[in-house]
């Protein structure tokens, strides 16, 4: 008997932000007869699986038009293909089919590449490139540097310096970023696809349709493994009023053309410190409303206190514990009602600015057909995967933001390499975050690798820690800067390094000093009695080790 069940393609006219294809995706809910929907607002569009002898596909056009703000301009299907008959006989059109097309994806080809496959990458969401060079790391790093500039023009410890206050024309901040995303997107991915061997890129939303097959664009390729590499967006909270009221996400925050007058910011995580202090310095009121106690509550509450201490000095305002409740849209003012967890009162402030949502991430994982080939997803929507990036479906790897492991874009590279060489090869790769180094790039950067004291504690290692003020780092004296500390935490068992925690203006530099020093065991002992460059950041990492077993403040500069 021939299916009833039919994928179409809209290309939809009207939608100006994300909040716009969520909207649409409402609309299409409340259609008898939808059973999947998926619209992306960078997309322009988005696809319909429903049930045809219920509805047509003027039905779900129609439905879209009724609402006054989207238009349907073109319907691309139906389509209902069959299936290639190639599972019986084992011959597969590729040797992989990448679903996905960020550096997860790209990882994962070009090690397909040079392993002589043929590879088809399939990519229907952000344009190729995916979170990192489109919404993520390229242009909010930019931004924080183009804030910093400003900050600096106007703020000096020297005081033999005269300054002046910075002129922010901030379209031209926002046209120079485009410029700087396209031009890597073109370098860093569409040229280096074009030099992957074997490779075929297709645009289009991808759907499995078992652990062999995969359907886009009304047909179904076949491969001998899968890997799904579809990232994640941003988690929307069930906040009453939000998606009426409107909100932004590093989608389209990094697209205004006008800077903002005022942000309210709902997180206080890596994204919403990065954000809340780059727009603060270019000149934005901006307030953070945080769930939790404290921001960055993923690190120990002396991290937290010490950068929410600087980006309170800047202006940027902080409200931990505070629940959000309740929007309420009056013109282009929103009322934010809710309560503050403190002390049980509540609060109603007004925003005239934009509500941005620093919320952490939602994987990218509905509506691809995971379910129909034997895909596990853990509560929270992440693929299920091992240390091999193998999901629970025989064949099918998954790797990147839609996995439930740290949210870097090295991260999901590494893991893109790996999966790839275990569907393509022998199999026993594996991936180690133990040694991991990170960075936040609010200033001063907050940075680490390997664990903190409280993980250490967890984990029944005898630890101690040292802890030492960069008032003691002679290159932070001659910079005249002196936020922030170095703490590294040991085994007392073997005077291993098993972790480090820095917050200092460029910290992040030391973070892959310390992750190597774990990752290869390097006695403490051994930094304290290394040279190290006199005035340079990275002495006070030996610094640091000395004070396991001196006072530095006796030594001399160079004393160790």
């Amino acid at each position: 008997m021939k299916s009833s069940i039919k994928t179409v393609r809209l290309e939809i006219s009207g939608m100006t932000c994300e909040q716009c294809a969520r909207s649409v995706e409402k609309i299409l809910s409340g259609v008898e007869g939808v059973i999947e929907k998926s619209v992306s607002y960078p997309e322009g569009g988005g696809e319909v699986r429903f049930d045809s002898n219920r509805l047509s596909p003027e039905d779900l056009k129609s439905a879209i038009d009724a609402s006054g703000h989207y238009k349907v301009m073109k319907v691309i299907g139906p389509a209902s293909p069959a299936m290639p008959s190639t599972a019986s006989s084992g011959s597969y059109e590729f040797d992989l089919i990448i679903i996905g097309g960020g550096s997860a994806a790209f990882s994962a080809a070009s090690t397909a590449g040079e392993l002589g496959k043929k590879t088809l990458m399939i990519n229907g969401d952000l344009p190729i490139g995916g979170t990192c060079v489109n919404v993520g790391c390229v242009p909010s790093k930019y931004l924080i540097r183009a804030a910093e500039a400003a900050y600096r023009t106007e703020h000096s410890p020297f005081r033999g310096l005269t300054l002046s206050k910075p002129r922010i024309r901030f379209s031209e901040i926002i046209a120079e970023k485009a410029d700087l995303v396209a031009s890597l997107r073109e370098k860093k991915y569409l040229s280096v696809a074009a030099q992957i061997p074997g490779l075929t890129l297709e645009k289009g939303m991808a759907r499995l349709r078992d652990a062999r097959h995969v359907e886009a664009n009304g047909t179904v390729r076949s491969a001998r493994k899968i890997i799904i590499a579809t990232g994640a967006g941003t988690f929307v909270p069930p906040v009453k009023g939000l998606p009426e009221s409107g909100y932004l996400s590093n989608r389209s925050l990094f697209e205004l053309k006008e800077k903002p007058e005022s942000l309210t910011i709902l997180g206080a995580g890596y994204i919403g410190l990065e954000i809340a202090q780059a727009f603060r310095r270019l000149g934005s009121r901006v307030r953070i409303i945080e769930f939790t106690d404290r921001p960055l509550r993923s690190q120990t509450p002396d991290i937290s206190a010490e950068i929410r201490k600087h980006l309170e000095a800047e202006g940027v305002l902080f409200f931990p514990n505070h629940r959000l409740e309740e929007i309420e849209k009056q013109g282009k003012t929103r009322i934010l009602k809710g309560v503050n967890r403190s002390n049980g009162k509540a609060f109603e402030w007004t925003e005239e600015g934009h509500i941005v949502l620093a919320t952490g991430l939602a994987p990218n994982t509905e509506g691809i057909g995971l379910e129909e080939a034997g895909v596990k997803r853990n509560e929270r929507g992440f693929i299920e995967v091992d240390a091999g990036m193998r999901s629970s479906a025989d064949g099918i790897y998954a790797a990147g933001d839609c996995i439930n492991t740290p949210a870097f874009v090295y991260t999901a590279a590494k893991e893109g390499k790996i999966a790839a060489l275990n569907a393509l090869g022998n199999g026993t790769e594996k991936i180690d975050y133990s040694a991991l180094p990170w960075v936040v790039f609010t200033d001063p950067q907050v940075a680490g690798a390997g664990m903190d004291e409280q993980e250490a504690e967890k984990s029944g290692i005898p630890y101690d820690v040292s802890v030492l003020p960069l008032s003691e780092v002679p290159r932070a004296l001659a910079a005249r800067d002196t936020r922030g500390f170095i703490k590294l935490i040991r085994d007392k068992s073997n005077d291993r390094l098993i972790g480090a925690r820095i917050v200092a203006a460029e910290g992040g530099e030391l973070a892959m000093q310390a992750s190597l020093a774990i990752k290869y065991n390097i006695p403490v002992q051994e930094l304290a009695d290394s040279f190290f460059p006199y005035l340079t950041l990275s002495e006070g990492i030996k610094l640091a080790a000395i004070t396991f077993k001196k006072d530095i403040s006796t030594l001399s500069c160079c004393a160790s």
